[in-house]
């Protein structure tokens, strides 16, 4: 069974073919949505054989998840890349504008891997990694607030879908714009949580 993400294999041949199936994965994404993405393409694209594909990846949907990682990684660290107190909302964190700018460039990608509604793999797998680090965070600095798990799911649902629908068209917003929307969004629902449950 192949992995659900890299996994760091100290094979350095293995690492390359990841490598090349996920890079020719992304350029076939480039020019149509991932549903009409085809194995034998992606392995050609990799200069590999179908064989050689289910060797390491049991699916299409598998090496998509694996592409996404790094990416997700990138967007779950660009939310929190600040110490002690998180910055005001009108200072939304540099590398998530930087972020965004870099998936505009690239939006037929991302909007083949993160569908409408904030799905596929790349929605899934961002959802699931913000959630998770979120609610890490949230227990860590106030291990006795209730409903830390709510608040997490709120902030991956808000940030998943809105990139969403930014990418599909939904709404019309300029990488640093979208980024402040964002922050000042994301501030909003701690402080609703605090004020929900109590906290000063």
């Amino acid at each position: 069974m192949g992995p659900a993400v890299t996994d760091g294999s100290a094979d350095p041949r293995t690492a390359r073919t990841r490598a090349r199936l996920r890079a020719a994965l992304l350029a076939a994404c480039e020019e149509r949505p991932l549903d009409r993405v085809g194995v034998a393409q992606v392995a050609r694209g990799a200069g590999v054989g179908r064989a050689t594909f289910y060797l390491h990846y049991d699916d299409l949907r598998a090496l998509a998840v694996d592409a996404c990682a790094e990416i997700v990684t990138r967007a779950v660290d660009a939310l929190h890349a600040w110490d002690g107190a998180p910055p005001g909302p009108d200072a939304p964190p540099a590398p998530l504008g930087a972020l965004l700018v870099e998936i505009e460039a690239r939006a037929p990608v991302y909007r083949s891997l993160l569908t409408e509604g904030g799905g596929g793999p790349l929605g899934e797998l961002l959802h699931a990694r913000l959630r998770q680090r979120s609610l890490d965070e949230l227990r860590a600095r106030r291990p006795a607030d209730p409903g830390q798990d709510l608040t997490a799911s709120a902030v991956a649902a808000l940030f998943t879908g809105v990139l969403a629908d930014w990418l599909h068209g939904r709404t019309s917003a300029t990488p640093a714009l979208l980024a402040a929307r964002i922050w000042r969004m994301l501030l909003a629902v701690h402080a609703t949580a605090r004020l929900t449950d109590g906290t000063p």
